[in-house]
């Protein structure tokens, strides 16, 4: 059954629609459960999360929560980021190719419920520490107030600060992602936290946040 919230998300979408609706409808073809979370399409069996569709800036994926169980034997699945655990993408950029790919992604899909039937797993790894960047350790000697809020964050959204900050391959780009972030620090905001301030899913969002015009983080 069609989830008349995907239905607005993909006609509204400003890149990427056609390509998307040709994915709804392989998802839909497996005999997924369509729902909406996390203001995107995603698509569940038994009860659990498997594949959700993401429009991103430069492609629009298919995103297997449990794609780290996945043999992958056509190597179509990427890691989001170095230290994503579970998660595995699988980018497109036109309807041809998603269509090309139909068999093998349907494939994937079959995989991942068969996974989820068999209770399958992966193994929780503890995350190693993470460096605090030197460009943050100058932030924080020059502002205290910034560093004491940053402690106060849960580790989580310290971690999340963290890598986004590192993820930056020039002092210059990590620099700016700091100085970009600051503010939300210093209010206890979490890099994902929705701050817009209308979500009633806080702290994540719930898509509110486009009712306000020029909105931006």
């Amino acid at each position: 059954m069609k989830n008349p919230n995907v239905d607005e998300f993909i006609q509204s979408a400003d890149k990427w629609s056609a390509e998307m609706a040709v994915l709804r409808r392989i998802l839909l073809d497996c005999l997924l459960v369509e729902t909406y979370k996390w203001a995107s399409p995603v698509y569940m069996y038994g009860g659990k999360n498997q594949v959700g569709i993401a429009s991103l800036k430069e492609h629009c994926a298919l995103n297997f929560f449990k794609g780290g169980l996945l043999q992958d034997e056509d190597k179509l699945l990427i890691k989001p980021g170095d230290h994503t655990q579970f998660g595995r993408w699988m980018k497109f950029k036109t309807v041809e190719e998603i269509q090309a790919k139909e068999a093998t992604i349907k494939a994937y899909v079959f995989e991942a419920i068969e996974a989820e039937k068999l209770g399958l797993k992966l193994e929780k790894r503890e995350p190693a520490a993470l460096q605090v960047p030197e460009e943050l350790e100058e932030q924080f000697a020059q502002k205290p107030a910034l560093k004491t809020a940053f402690s106060t964050l849960t580790p989580g959204r310290q971690r999340a600060y963290l890598m986004h900050f590192l993820d930056g391959k020039q002092s210059a780009t990590r620099t700016s992602r700091i100085e970009k972030n600051e503010k939300y620090i210093l209010k206890g905001f979490g890099l994902t936290d929705c701050i817009c301030g209308l979500t009633k899913k806080k702290p994540g969002c719930d898509g509110s946040h486009r009712a306000i015009e020029n909105f931006k983080r």
